[in-house]
């Protein structure tokens, strides 16, 4: 059953072969992606409002709402030429129908590409060494605070590495979120070397037996050389410890900054394996087609979204219910 499917039968009464359950985790995709749902919607009903056909003007239209909402030029123009054959082969004109074969083409572009969209896996009894990239400001400390805080709900031993040892406060910043989520941050001094602190913070994770170490580095992506020549040498002397590690590089991303979170996410990937996105501030923004752009565009899966700003409120990214809260408005007039 497609993705498309089976968020359609959230709203009806079908017998349903894998159901859906709006449950607390739904509502809070529902609830965070209000502001784009509500401007893309709005958008969409003006759209069909003022354009009495679907000529090439209602597609130009199309094309500046979909950017907009920061769906991306590539997925957008992706869109809107398919959709034109859609179209044409289904002959479709109400507003309903047009509405019904946009969503479906979004979803379509969205299953395309075939990536590894697996949660976070933490090791089974071992070590599990996430390392944390991104620029300064985009809320990458308190990813890894909300992130410990996840874990040592469920029961986890949680360590913290204040490795971005060259903004002022950084070490500071996490020590105080470490204290709030009772998570132990190993730190080195300020301006002193990541891969120091890596270190020390891998063999002591190891010697308590932790089970879970969140590693902090510095984002300065003003000088990509110097920064990956970092990164590398944190991986190499964590690898020392634990050769399979780190098991995720997770880059922190600001939802409200729109493209300029797609520029970042690409030159970061330039200069170091990223594995996933942290994607922050998704409630804050009427721009959450980012998601989108940085699947199609990119191949990097989005891993966690922050819908909200309570310590809860940093949760696993689920495709169905990210659909579900973009569309979920104009789902309900296609049915």
């Amino acid at each position: 059953m497609g993705l498309f499917d089976k968020i359609k039968q959230a709203f009806t009464g079908e017998k349903k072969e894998e159901p859906i359950q709006q449950d607390e985790v739904a509502e809070k995709y529902e609830k965070g992606l209000e502001k784009t749902r509500s401007s893309f919607s709005e958008k969409m009903n003006a759209l069909f409002a003022n354009f009495r056909k679907v000529d090439e003007d209602f597609f130009e239209e199309l094309e500046e709402i979909l950017i907009g909402a920061d769906v991306g030029f590539d997925v957008t123009m992706e869109i809107t030429d398919a959709l034109r054959q859609e179209v044409k082969l289904k002959n479709a004109k109400s507003q309903n129908e047009v509405q019904q074969v946009i969503i479906e083409k979004m979803v379509e572009i969205y299953e395309e590409n075939e990536i590894d969209e697996q949660p976070v896996q933490l090791k089974k009894n071992e070590l599990t060494v996430i390392l944390f990239v991104g620029v300064n400001g985009v809320g990458k400390t308190t990813s890894i605070a909300k992130l410990a805080h996840q874990y040592k709900s469920d029961g986890k031993k949680v360590l913290l590495a204040a490795g971005d040892t060259f903004r002022a406060g950084a070490i500071e910043q996490l020590k105080i979120w470490g204290e709030r989520v009772h998570a132990e941050v190993i730190t080195g001094k300020e301006g002193g070397d990541p891969a120091s602190v890596a270190f020390d913070a891998v063999k002591k994770a190891k010697e308590e037996q932790a089970d879970v170490l969140l590693i902090d580095t510095a984002g300065r992506l003003q000088n990509k050389i110097n920064l990956m020549k970092e990164l590398e040498k944190i991986k190499r002397v964590i690898q020392k410890e634990v050769p399979d590690a780190p098991h995720e590089v997770l880059l922190v991303l600001d939802a409200t900054t729109g493209q300029n979170a797609l520029i970042q996410a690409r030159q970061f990937k330039e200069t170091t394996d990223v594995t996933g996105i942290v994607l922050t501030k998704l409630d804050g923004t009427a721009k959450g087609g980012i998601v989108l752009a940085i699947r199609n565009e990119l191949g990097i899966p989005v891993k966690f979204v922050g819908l909200g700003e309570s310590m809860d409120d940093l949760k696993a990214f689920d495709s169905t219910d990210y659909i579900y809260g973009l569309f979920s408005e104009l789902i309900k007039e296609t049915i």
